[in-house]
């Protein structure tokens, strides 16, 4: 058997949850699920495509700044390759195809699209020769279910570009997430620094094709919903997703899919006196029970 550092991503052995996944979990967990809110705010002034490129370049080179003069080294031309397309995979095609298709789509059918993501990515990573254990699959679907439930609470409106979008947004993210595994990215921090640049970059090359401009200039609520974006859901949140991303199976990874719907709507119900009716009651212990079958021994 060759040595452990030679050995790719997908052989490396599985132990259970440690300390620094389980706290890049509940990063994810939390953040992600706070940023449905924040994505509403900033999209009331600033137009989608310029608020992706404005996050993913603002997070990206302060980051990639900040570690250079750390002394981290510079990312080699293979790296920035590799980290390019995925940038261009999990932030330009999956976080910005969703800030698009919220225009036109409501946030429950968002959530329920959102959080197929664990099944493709377990679908993906069974084609590259690793099925979920069949507990896991339980979990993962158990998990789906929930957040269908718990969607039911509000409409599920929907533009069929839109429901579409953010399909191949969940598919592509997913696909993006297990290829990731087996590519030579920079080390640490700088991998997700790469993919953020180049991702901010290419949207921010959209923008200027679609002549995509504010119809009036951003408020104080959207200035700061942009920074939070910028600092808590790239810098820190999406950080997390990368690290988890080498030390945690797909599956435990993509699973805050599930968690974020739950954490909007308690924000819904801190922020915006939305109620909690039965839906939600029902939901929350089923979206429990799927993640417990999915991190148990993963």
């Amino acid at each position: 058997m060759p040595p452990p550092h030679l050995r790719p991503p997908d052989s490396l052995p599985r132990h259970p949850i440690t300390a620094p996944v389980a706290a890049a979990l509940l990063a994810v967990y939390i953040i992600w699920g706070s940023t449905y809110l924040a994505i509403r705010i900033a999209l009331d002034t600033v137009p989608p495509f310029c608020l992706s490129a404005l996050r993913f370049l603002a997070a990206g080179t302060a980051l990639f700044a900040v570690l250079r003069l750390r002394g981290s080294p510079a990312p080699t031309a293979r790296q920035w390759r590799h980290g390019g397309l995925v940038g261009l995979l999990l932030p330009a095609a999956g976080t910005g195809s969703v800030v698009f298709a919220q225009r036109s789509v409501d946030s429950g059918v968002a959530a329920v699209v959102i959080a197929t993501v664990p099944l493709w990515a377990a679908c993906f990573h069974g084609i590259l020769g690793k099925w979920p254990s069949r507990r896991q699959a339980v979990g993962l679907l158990v998990g789906f279910g929930g957040v269908a439930l718990l969607c039911l609470r509000g409409r599920l409106n929907a533009s069929p570009s839109g429901a579409a979008l953010l399909l191949a947004a969940a598919s592509v993210w997913a696909f993006g997430s297990v290829w990731s595994r087996r590519l030579d990215l920079p080390s640490g921090l700088m991998a997700p620094a790469v993919q953020m640049i180049v991702a901010g970059l290419f949207v921010a090359a959209l923008a200027f094709l679609t002549g995509e401009r504010a119809a009036t200039p951003p408020g104080t609520s959207a200035v700061l919903a942009l920074l939070y974006l910028a600092l808590f859901g790239s810098i820190v949140a999406y950080s997390a997703y990368t690290f988890l991303l080498k030390r945690a199976t797909p599956a435990v990874a993509t699973s805050y899919a599930y968690v974020n719907p739950v954490v909007a709507v308690l924000l819904g119900m801190t922020f915006r006196a939305e109620t909690l009716d039965a839906a939600t009651i029902g939901a929350i212990p089923v979206i429990l029970a799927g993640l417990v079958l999915v991190l148990w021994k993963a």
